[in-house]
């Protein structure tokens, strides 16, 4: 699980330890990792190693993946990318580098770790990576395009990682999230029936894990038709609304 810490992470985590699965958690505070890791194991996890690493410092992601792999002495059921910010838009407007952190958090730090996960499981002809994007990829818009952008390259680079996979036996996934109640969101006008918890979109990935052929699953399921409309509205109405 890489960004095992992150809200929805954890909440992935506890799903698959109550099914006694052996987990390796990755995420930058070892600290945390451990206390996650205990609490996994009380609630029925046969494992939850710990394992320390800065993703976007990694100077070796598919060497660190192929290590965290050899851990759990067998195929490798699911590798879980979380990690991501949301960022500032409008700070990221007038400053190149708040631009350039959102860029390189969402997009260019996790493209490594997911071909070399793509790597891993072409080898052992089984498996999912699941990824978790954002609807924001689907259209960009005022409010948080230079997020959106972010997403929208990573979300193209899983489905290509799904069609490369297709036939070997392994799959991919591009979990489309819409807004969902975590620290990332905390300074958000939250609540209604748009915002969604943790735990709903952990069930959503852990399903898309152990079903192949859907490379891009929207959770929750309204959200496909929501940026559906998005998407298809005309230019000159869209550009009257301050999305």
């Amino acid at each position: 699980m890489l960004g095992a810490l992150s809200a929805i992470g954890e909440a992935t985590a506890r799903l698959y330890a109550a099914d006694g699965a052996r987990l390796v958690l990755a995420g930058r505070t070892i600290e945390r990792l451990e206390q996650v890791g205990a609490d996994l194991v009380a609630r029925g996890a046969a494992e939850a190693r710990s394992w320390p690493v800065d993703f976007a410092a990694c100077a070796d992601p598919a060497s660190e993946l192929e290590r965290m792999a050899a851990h759990l002495e067998g195929p490798v059921d699911a590798i879980l990318l979380f990690f991501g910010v949301l960022g500032d838009q409008a700070l990221a407007e007038g400053d190149p580098g708040e631009a350039a952190r959102i860029i390189d958090v969402n997009f260019t730090a996790a493209v490594p770790w997911c071909l070399a996960a793509a790597a891993l499981l072409e080898r052992q002809k089984a498996g999912a990576l699941v990824v978790v994007s954002s609807v924001a990829a689907d259209r960009g818009r005022q409010s948080n395009y230079v997020y959106g952008a972010a997403k929208a390259g990573l979300s193209v680079l899983v489905e290509g990682i799904a069609h490369r996979l297709a036939r070997s036996g392994a799959h991919a996934v591009a979990i489309k999230a819409g807004f969902v109640d975590t620290p990332m969101t905390a300074h958000l006008k939250r609540g209604g029936p748009l915002w969604a918890k943790p735990a709903t979109v952990a069930r959503a990935i852990k399903a898309a894990a152990g079903r192949p052929g859907r490379p891009v699953v929207y959770t929750p399921w309204f959200w496909r038709f929501i940026m559906l409309a998005v998407r298809n509205v005309p230019a000159f109405i869209f550009h009257r609304t301050r999305l």
